[in-house]
């Protein structure tokens, strides 16, 4: 696939990641953030990524450096003005994406795809913000993106066949096998794996079982390398509620959220981020 000048709206865990695999396929990446604290908080993630693949000699030291000469930060959307594509990968929040498709769609060139990485919101409502809805398209990455094979497509009731095919090209060219949803809720990945993880905080609420129990359970029983309250806290648990609160909004009552999952929400125990989730976490090791 022929160079492309990609902007990724978001410098969080996903954000750098989707930056990361795109620099290293040979693709120019701006990556965009509200302050230069968190551009830069981006830009080192990515750079300590490459450190460990280095590590795991799977690139070299000079490989790292010409990836990070790919890479660019910045804090106004504006410079996204030559962007071929734009991936947004900010907070699973309807308004504030529909925000940033609003102003991309003043920005980014008139041939320019507008993606979302939203692991659940109805990609026709967001491309609904845009003057060019058949240019918009969910190409939702899994964490952690460097590592995991999968990005979800999506089309939105407008998406084009061209944009579709185009994004389909750029995702195999960076290493990726591609899936394609319909836009519903929670899209394939998230319709199947968000309805386990509530029933395992189900489970402990009402005594089933304790953590650490369902979690072994889990792993011993069906071969997963993750439990679920393991998975939930490396997911964060308030992305992991606001999925649930999509889904239960869209596809009705059997997706409610546990309320010991809003719970620990309320309290800030979002996960791994944080230090706590359902289980607490050492930040130095």
């Amino acid at each position: 696939m022929d160079k492309k000048n990609i902007g990724v709206v978001g410098s969080g865990q996903m954000g750098a990641g989707i930056a990361q695999v795109l620099a290293q396929s040979g693709h120019d990446v701006m990556l965009v953030d509200v302050s230069q604290e968190r551009v830069g908080q981006g830009l080192a993630a990515i750079a300590k990524s490459l450190d460990r693949f280095v590590r795991k000699e799977k690139i070299t030291g000079a490989d790292k450096d010409t990836i990070l000469e790919r890479l660019s930060g910045t804090t106004k959307l504006t410079d996204l003005s030559d962007a071929d594509l734009v991936v947004e990968a900010v907070s699973e929040d309807e308004g504030l994406k529909k925000k940033i498709f609003a102003e991309l769609d003043q920005i980014v060139p008139a041939h320019g795809i507008l993606a979302s990485n939203t692991s659940s919101i109805s990609i026709t409502r967001i491309a609904a913000a845009t003057n060019r809805p058949e240019q918009v398209i969910g190409m939702h990455f899994m964490n952690p993106v460097p590592i995991m094979k999968l990005v979800e497509i999506v089309r939105g009731l407008q998406t084009s066949d061209g944009t579709y095919e185009q994004v389909r090209a750029l995702a195999e060219s960076v290493q990726k096998v591609t899936v394609v949803a319909h836009d519903f809720p929670g899209f394939i990945v998230n319709r199947v794996l968000m309805p386990m993880l509530n029933e395992a905080f189900y489970a402990v609420h009402e005594g089933v079982g304790s953590v650490e129990d369902i979690d072994v359970a889990m792993k011993l029983g069906t071969n997963q390398p993750m439990g679920p309250f393991e998975l939930a806290d490396f997911i964060g648990l308030d992305t992991t509620l606001a999925i649930l609160n999509v889904m239960h909004e869209g596809l009705g009552a059997r997706y409610f959220p546990c309320p010991l999952l809003q719970q620990y929400v309320d309290a800030g125990y979002y996960g791994r981020k944080v230090g706590r989730g359902f289980y607490t976490y050492d930040s130095s090791k």
